[in-house]
């Protein structure tokens, strides 16, 4: 578990990760960064009242290499990757290993299950969850389970990371769907099942969602340039909607009024859109919706357009 500044779920997250029905041996292995709450101090909490919890260093941050410091002092053959405010259910490793033992797969996972605590937050979780927001990946919308490009987080056999290479530390985001594809590539095979769910929190302000989205976006691109064969459509649609949208904007603003339809469409096609997927929701999440889907999509798609490919 990479962790940084996670002092608001760490101790959620670690105790689901220790309360585990799976019958053999569980530890869990922070990757603890300079994180600038309280958070390392509730890590050394955790590793003293239970033995089952190790902290190792990650003086970088980076997620890549935290998860490979882990995995390298971590004892056991196959490796749980989880996040700091990722809560997984009690049968999830249960789940996942039978389901390595009955696919042979190299690396199992399943839905990525945003759950929202504010009634922004719940914004976010709907968007996360519905083709609106992102589009139909299964790790997000669920599906059928089988052999997929990747999937949320992940249960690997440790024989497959080694092969592969564990994760690139160079990868700041995407770091998931690097590695994924590697494994597929060299033969092995990455599978989704819909039996595993893992409650994910959201970002809790709107700036937050757009810096994680734009670097989304942003890494994204770089994976688009090292493994050209890896973009399709989906990965494009927002970054085309952000093109269409500017350049309709900037042609309206030049004095070429048909060109505001262009905006003018898309705010429409994403009210239309968060009034039928924010059904059930409390009010104010409602209202929160429009704006979490445009935002998502605009900070993906000038993310991507705009980053600079290179590493």
């Amino acid at each position: 578990m990479p962790v940084l500044d996670e002092e608001r779920h760490l101790e959620a997250a670690v105790g689901r990760a220790l309360a585990q029905s799976y019958p053999g041996a569980i530890e869990v292995v922070l990757a603890l960064g300079p994180s600038r709450d309280r958070t390392d101090s509730i890590a050394g909490d955790l590793a003293r009242a239970d033995p089952r919890v190790r902290c190792v260093p990650n003086p970088s941050g980076a997620t890549g290499a935290g998860l490979n410091a882990a995995i390298a002092a971590a004892r056991h053959e196959v490796v749980v990757r989880l996040d700091g405010h990722a809560m997984i259910p009690d049968d999830y490793v249960k789940t996942a290993v039978e389901t390595l033992e009955r696919t042979g797969a190299d690396n199992v996972g399943g839905v990525m299950a945003a759950q929202g605590e504010t009634d922004f937050e719940r914004a976010v979780a709907r968007a996360m969850t519905s083709p609106i927001g992102v589009g139909q990946a299964r790790f997000h919308v669920g599906g059928d389970e089988g052999p997929a490009d990747t999937v949320y987080l992940g249960v690997f056999r440790r024989s497959a990371l080694e092969k592969a290479g564990g994760y690139d530390e160079s990868f700041l985001r995407a770091q998931d769907w690097e590695l994924n594809h590697r494994i597929r590539r060299a033969g092995g095979v990455v599978w989704f099942t819909p039996d595993l769910q893992v409650t994910y929190r959201p970002r809790s302000t709107l700036r937050a969602l757009a810096r994680q989205y734009r670097d989304y976006g942003r890494w994204r691109r770089v994976v688009a340039h090292e493994h050209r064969d890896t973009v399709n459509v989906r990965y494009l649609a927002a970054p085309a909607a952000v093109v269409v949208v500017g350049a309709g904007t900037l042609a309206g603003l030049a004095g070429l009024r048909a060109g505001f339809l262009a905006p003018a469409g898309y705010a429409a096609g994403v009210l239309v859109a968060s009034a039928v997927a924010g059904s059930g929701l409390p009010p104010r999440a409602r209202l929160w919706l429009p704006l979490v889907v445009a935002t998502m999509h605009g900070s993906w798609g000038a993310g991507f357009l705009f980053s600079r490919p290179a590493r």
